[in-house]
Formats: C-alpha cells, sequence, structure tokens
C-alpha cells in the first residue's frame, strides 16, 4: 500500500494516462460518450445493492466506480474542449449554493443564516418551495428554441421506466393534476385492469399490452402517493421471489428431482411452505417437508 493517500488530482492524471493515444490502455482510449453510459447505469446500480444489502465494507469501492464514471465524461469533455472536471466541481457547488439560500443567504460557502436559527426552525415547505422554484427557473433557462418551458422538462429518458413513470406523474401532482387520495388511484387501477381483460377477451395482444402499460403507470403512482419508491417496491419483490423460488427448488432437490419432474400443484405445494417460512436458499429444507 502507498506511504501516502491518493487524491482527486492523482484520478485525473490517472484517467488523463489511460486515455493517451500512445501510452495508454487500447480499451480505454476506445470509449466515447454513449459506450459508457451502460457502465455508469450500472454502477449506479450497485451503489444502491450495497446500500440497501448494509454492505458499507463494499461501499467505498462502489461509490469509486461510480465517481471514474464522471471522471471519464470529464475527460471526454477536457479533450474536447468543452468542459474538464474542475467546472463540472464548480457548476455542482454553484447550483448548490443558490437552491440553498436557507443555508447559504448571500450565495457564498462562507456565509450563514443568522446565529440561533437552527435547521428544525427553518420552515421545511417554504424550503421544498423555494428549491422547486429555482428549479423552475432552471428549466426554463435551458430552453432554447422559444418553446414553453413544461414541468416535465428535465426527467431524463433514459430512467428505467418505473422511475421515470414517478417522476412524471409527481411532477404532474405539484401542478394539481392528481387524484386527491389513494383510492382514487385504486379505482383508476381496477379501470385499467378491466380494459387489459377487454382486450384481450377481444384476442387483441397489441392493445391489451397498451393497456398492461397503463395499468404499470396507475400502479406506479399508487406507489408514488405512498410516498414509496416503485423501483425499490419491485427490487424487493424480485429479491423475495428469487428466495421463494429458490426455496422450491431445492425443496425439490432434496426429493431428488427438479422442477421439470413435477407438476404445478407439487411447485405451488412448496412455494406455500416458503412463504410461510420464507427461507433463504442458504438455509435449505430439510428432505422431510414433502407431501
Amino acid at each position: 500500500m502507498s506511504a501516502s493517500r491518493y487524491g482527486i488530482d492523482d484520478l485525473l492524471r490517472l484517467m488523463a494516462v489511460l486515455r493517451d493515444p500512445v501510452e495508454g490502455c487500447p480499451w480505454d482510449i476506445q470509449q466515447d460518450w454513449d459506450s459508457i453510459v451502460p457502465h455508469t447505469l450500472e454502477e449506479a446500480y450497485e451503489v444502491a445493492d450495497a446500500i440497501e444489502r448494509r454492505a458499507f465494507d463494499e461501499l467505498p469501492g462502489e461509490l469509486g466506480d461510480l465517481l471514474f464514471q464522471v471522471i471519464y465524461y470529464s475527460r471526454f469533455g477536457e479533450e474536447q474542449g468543452r468542459f474538464d472536471f474542475h467546472d463540472v466541481v464548480h457548476t455542482l457547488t454553484d447550483k448548490m449554493l443558490r437552491r440553498h439560500p436557507h443555508v447559504f443567504p448571500e450565495g457564498t460557502l462562507a456565509s450563514r443564516r443568522p446565529p440561533g436559527v437552527s435547521a428544525e426552525q427553518v420552515e421545511t415547505h417554504l424550503v421544498n418551495s423555494r428549491w422547486e422554484s429555482l428549479k423552475a427557473e432552471e428549466r426554463a433557462e435551458r430552453t432554447s428554441d422559444g418553446s414553453a418551458a413544461s414541468v416535465l422538462d428535465d426527467v431524463p429518458r433514459t430512467l428505467p421506466a418505473l422511475s421515470r413513470a414517478a417522476k412524471l406523474s409527481k411532477r404532474a401532482a405539484r401542478v394539481g393534476f392528481d387524484w386527491p387520495d389513494a383510492r382514487g388511484v385504486i379505482a383508476k387501477i381496477r379501470e385499467e385492469l378491466e380494459e387489459v381483460e377487454e382486450a384481450l377477451a377481444e384476442n387483441d395482444t397489441a392493445h391489451a399490452a397498451e393497456e398492461v402499460g397503463d395499468l404499470l403507470f396507475a400502479v406506479t403512482n399508487l406507489a408514488r402517493t405512498l410516498k414509496a419508491d416503485p423501483e425499490r417496491c419491485l427490487r424487493e419483490t424480485n429479491a423475495k421471489f428469487e428466495r421463494r423460488f429458490r426455496y422450491v427448488e431445492a425443496a425439490l432437490s432434496a426429493r431428488g428431482v427438479t422442477t421439470r419432474d413435477v407438476d404445478l400443484d407439487t411447485m405451488e405445494h412448496y412455494w406455500q411452505q416458503a412463504k410461510l417460512h420464507d427461507t433463504p436458499i442458504s438455509e435449505p429444507p430439510s428432505g422431510d417437508r414433502r407431501p
């Protein structure tokens, strides 16, 4: 291990060498804006996964991998004369100072709100209102084609569909386009499900698929109404399904068979056991749990 710790300048230098046409790494030299995007998304999900698993010993590495993506884009920008990493840091700091006038009243790092006013005393709804107002101003400034700014501007199209649906509906809800309570959303879910059933009854699978999209959007709205992250809800259900299905596989394996050797009723039997015990695969069922 090095006697001294590496700093951000070392990381920037490392990237410059990796991208050097003569001395660099062939793979890194070949990368561009588009080729790195999938890696960025993957690294962000790995950070989220480590946090949800409370694998805090893995976080420095995962956060470093995510930071490396920022270094990559900054290097592309510098090579093309567009911007560099220091511009990224400056732009971010300047934006955060503008968005937190209740913390930095003069818009500088050195400024502070009056002595004796704690964070608890700052009215949260006023802070949120100011934050959204500033973001709206920024969206308007980015509209360069003369069209009117929309509350839906800058919701990234590359977000996972559930996350983007939640953000779109949240933006619309802020201007009053929303159900009054969760019961209204549930009624909408029932309506969309009926439309799926009608399309299936007519053997119109294309229309049914479209209605499934509407159904998913309505369910996403229900998650938002409950102040739940739909992506996290589904990730947790995915994990639960995987855990329970592995239980079924392990139970069948204990009998010397696989899912291909049994009928649905047998698998359902063990699925119900899995729901009762919810046993991880590391604790397979014993051989005496048979019909």
